[in-house]
Order: structure tokens, then sequence, then C-alpha cells
């Protein structure tokens, strides 16, 4: 050893600390709140709507399994559970990708469109009551910019696409 003090924690201070309990409060109850609603209305978790609503905004209705996972910033165990649950509903099934026999496509079926159509609705009304009724045009800002940042360090290589965009 060279005599150099080993360095202690950077605690927090009282800003930072109560900052930080209002983020992990949201990040629990947001989360929650969402998926309320969507199994109330829809029978449907969070991450299955996210599932449908990404395929609803492809072209053809399909994307790649790595791409959902990408686009509703979950693992790839994740998402083929989710869309193993989603298939059982008749809202998705599974295409081989002809070009590379080991990857698959999601494809989002007329009865999962009718599911993200019949849906959306109620969750955006959810998430405006939730969210963005209680902020004001600076706040949406600032609330993006702020996302970008922890996505930045989150995220670095910006596999999910809400850090790369």
């Amino acid at each position: 050893m060279d005599g150099d003090p080993v360095p202690g924690p950077r605690w927090l201070d009282a800003d930072e600390r109560r900052a930080w309990l209002k983020l992990t409060a949201v990040c629990t109850l947001l989360p929650a709140a969402l998926d309320s609603q969507l199994q109330h209305d829809a029978d449907l978790t969070h991450t299955g709507y996210l599932v449908l609503a990404m395929l609803s905004e492809s072209a053809e209705r399909r994307l790649r399994m790595s791409e959902v996972a990408a686009r509703t910033n979950s693992s790839a165990p994740r998402v083929s559970h989710v869309v193993r649950k989603l298939e059982e509903r008749g809202w998705v099934r599974r295409e081989a990708d002809p070009a590379d026999g080991r990857g698959h496509f999601a494809v989002l079926t007329d009865a999962g469109w009718d599911k993200i159509v019949a849906t959306a609705p109620g969750h955006v009304e959810a998430v405006r009551r939730l969210v963005f009724d209680v902020l004001d045009g600076g706040d949406v800002a600032a609330l993006e910019e702020l996302g970008g940042k922890l996505l930045t360090r989150l995220d670095p290589g910006s596999r999910f696409t809400a850090s790369a965009g």
C-alpha cells in the first residue's frame, strides 16, 4: 500500500436524498398503477401492452424478436415469455425468419390489432392522468431531458430504443 486513504462513500446530501426517494417511489408506483389499469380494463400486462403497441406501429405489424425487446426496453427472455402468452390468446404469432433459421419475428394478428385499438384509449388516458396532467410544457421538456441523461448512464450502448431517441 502506498499510504493513500481509502475513499469513503459519497453520501447523498439532503436535496439528493429527497430527489432519490421521490424517484424510487415513482419507479415503483407508476409501473404498478399502469399495470393495474391495464389488468382491470383489458386483462393485459403493461409489457404485453407495449409488445402489442410496438407491433402495431411497425411496418407490416411485425418485428424481429430482438427488436421487440429493444422497443419495449425488455430482455429477450422476458419478451419471449410475453409473446408466448400473447400467442396463447391469439393476439400475436411467431414466424421463423427465412433469412436466418435461428431468428423469429413476432407478428400482430388481426385479433391483436383489435385488442390494441380497443385498449389504447384507456391506457393513454391513464398515462395522461398519472403523469402529464400534473406537468406543464416546461416540466415535460425537463422530464425528457432528465430521462435522457439517466438513460445515457444506464444504457450507454443505446440497446433500448428509449435511449436512442
